[in-house]
């Protein structure tokens, strides 16, 4: 994470859109994808010929489950990603590595061409401005802290995030998008992640979560787990 790579990304030309019903993708991450059906598979070859993009959106309510092969609503907010890493199977299908290159929303989403089986969208860059680093810097000493003395020290990803926390060379708002996608949950929140263009809000985001989830740890802590009958869990 210490080298920077540059990566452009053309706003002006439609973007594919690879839609599932949460969030999975947040900038910087890196998202394995198994590619069967065959719109998608359309879609990766296409995005392979240009520029390797694609951007992973979000099913807006219930209605993809039973519109799913469809055009059911999207919500907003995406994440272009980049493929990073491909392999074709020998019956056609695609295992890929897609890194998340930024956040973007849905301006318009394009009509449906004759033969063209995926999705495709006008995009808008979301959070791409100068980001002022000292307004993370309490993140970073509360990070430290909390992973070295509280119970997030607990947390299985405590340890190799500390080491990244103590890596100077390693911008706070870097930092802040690996703890996004390792130590908090899915679901909402991480669509709040997503679609939050400011740094210092999405910080305030990931530390209330991680706040709450070091409350949780404490009750489990305090039911002393060590002298549960076997087969019995505290909730």
């Amino acid at each position: 994470m210490s080298e920077e790579v540059s990566i452009q990304v053309n706003f002006s030309r439609p973007m594919p859109l690879f839609p599932l019903d949460q969030a999975t993708l947040l900038p910087q991450q890196v998202l394995p994808l198994h590619i069967f059906e065959e719109r998608y598979l359309r879609m990766i070859n296409d995005a392979l010929d240009g520029a390797g993009q694609i951007a992973m959106a979000v099913f807006r309510g219930q209605r993809w489950k039973q519109e799913y092969h469809g055009r059911p609503p999207l919500r907003p907010a995406v994440c272009v990603g980049q493929v990073v890493q491909h392999e074709q199977l020998p019956d056609g299908r695609y295992n890929v590595l897609l890194q998340g290159i930024c956040r973007a929303k849905i301006v318009e989403e394009l009509e449906p061409e004759e033969g063209l089986l995926y999705r495709r969208a006008l995009l808008q860059p979301v959070g791409v401005g100068e980001v002022d680093e000292q307004e993370l810097d309490g993140l970073r000493d509360w990070l430290d802290e909390a992973l070295t003395e509280g119970p997030l020290r607990q947390m299985t990803a405590a340890s190799s995030i500390l080491e990244y926390v103590r890596n100077a060379e390693i911008p706070t708002s870097a930092l802040l998008e690996l703890v996004s996608f390792t130590m908090t949950g899915g679901g909402e929140l991480r669509y709040r992640l997503l679609a939050e263009g400011d740094v210092t809000r999405r910080a305030r985001l990931v530390r209330d979560e991680l706040e709450h989830i070091g409350v949780l740890i404490r009750r489990a802590q305090a039911q002393r787990p060590e002298d549960w009958p076997k087969g019995c869990s505290w909730n």
